[in-house]
């Protein structure tokens, strides 16, 4: 090999090991990868059938739940209220007025009233006058369910399970209510801060009930994510927040010790669409750990805030698998 060739390969091979750092590294930052294979350890516990029930009674019995239909979104959460205490919890309305309308957040509570507290939330109030099955009927239904799986667990810290109102826009070019001081969560957030409370971790679901096994049924915000993934939507994500990736992975762990259901997750910053719009990103705005619980929404159901998003067309048994999944975050963080 001559002197020039000799340098010319060897500017490539010092090319191509930077290039693969790099994409190693982003593959990483990115994904949260588990060193080792995490076998689920329990069996799965929670009736998909009851998830189809309360699904159905959001998105067909109490609809619209809009912000124009106060009524509707009182019987809604007298509904998830209902619900949380029937499973023993702890019960509380939390009240707010908007234009002259009384809206309020669910929060069924469970353990001592610690500083900082695990907190599980999901939005019941659903885009115009559509039913919104899994846009959000699926993590209320999911966190219902994950409510009745609490009083066995052993914590030493407060745990809050909160069905938020007022998570979507007023009108379809707008940005979400929870961008507001009006959003939900922004008012428990709020309430936290008066009381001197904080969060241990916040866990939001966010779309937990569509499932395909059909080859390119998963879409991604940037064609090069694309390249970690599966195509097929059959996955549930967990989603995070660049620099919180140590949260993402303990929760991606946990979850994967208790289903088969496959757990992917993703950190990226805000920029990437979807990554913040849901309830989760006002907690980061406050400086704490959150992370989205999702079926990617947009990027897998085709039904997004239209009128086909409905009860029949979700994945109950994949859905209770999630919530199995989530029961098992939850006593991570609360031990």
């Amino acid at each position: 090999m001559r002197p020039w060739q000799a340098k010319t390969f060897k500017c490539a091979a010092t090319s191509l090991v930077f290039l693969l750092v790099i994409g190693v590294g982003l593959w990483m930052t990115v994904t949260q990868p588990l060193i080792g294979e995490v076998s689920p350890t329990e069996p799965i516990t929670v009736d998909p059938f009851r998830l189809r029930t309360h699904v159905t009674a959001l998105a067909e019995e109490f609809r619209p739940r809009d912000w124009l239909h106060p009524k509707n979104l009182d019987q809604a959460a007298g509904y998830i209220r209902s619900e949380f205490e029937s499973a023993g919890l702890t019960v509380a309305d939390q009240t707010y007025e908007m234009e002259g309308r009384t809206y309020r957040n669910v929060i069924a509570s469970i353990g001592p009233d610690t500083k900082g507290r695990v907190v599980v939330g999901a939005h019941y109030d659903a885009f115009g006058e559509l039913p919104g099955a899994d846009d959000n009927a699926s993590g209320v239904a999911g966190l219902i369910e994950l409510a009745h799986r609490l009083p066995g667990i052993n914590s030493s810290v407060r745990i809050d399970l909160v069905a938020f109102t007022l998570e979507e826009p007023m009108t379809p070019e707008g940005d979400g209510l929870f961008r507001s001081e009006f959003g939900g969560s922004s008012v428990y957030i709020r309430s936290l801060e008066e009381q001197g409370r904080g969060v241990r971790v916040f866990l939001n679901l966010e779309m937990i009930g569509y499932f395909s096994d059909e080859n390119g049924s998963q879409q991604f915000p940037l064609g090069l994510i694309g390249m970690f993934y599966p195509s097929m939507g059959n996955f549930i994500t967990i989603v995070g927040r660049v620099g919180q990736g140590k949260i993402v992975r303990r929760v991606k762990g946990a979850m994967r010790s208790a289903t088969a259901l496959p757990v992917h997750s993703m950190s990226a910053h805000e920029i990437v669409e979807g990554v913040d719009w849901s309830d989760h990103s006002n907690f980061w705005n406050a400086g704490y750990d959150a992370v989205m619980i999702t079926d990617t929404s947009f990027l897998r159901n085709t039904a997004y805030h239209t009128e086909g998003d409905t009860a029949d067309r979700l994945d109950y048994e994949r859905m209770a698998m999630v919530v199995e999944g989530v029961y098992a975050a939850v006593r991570e963080f609360a031990r």
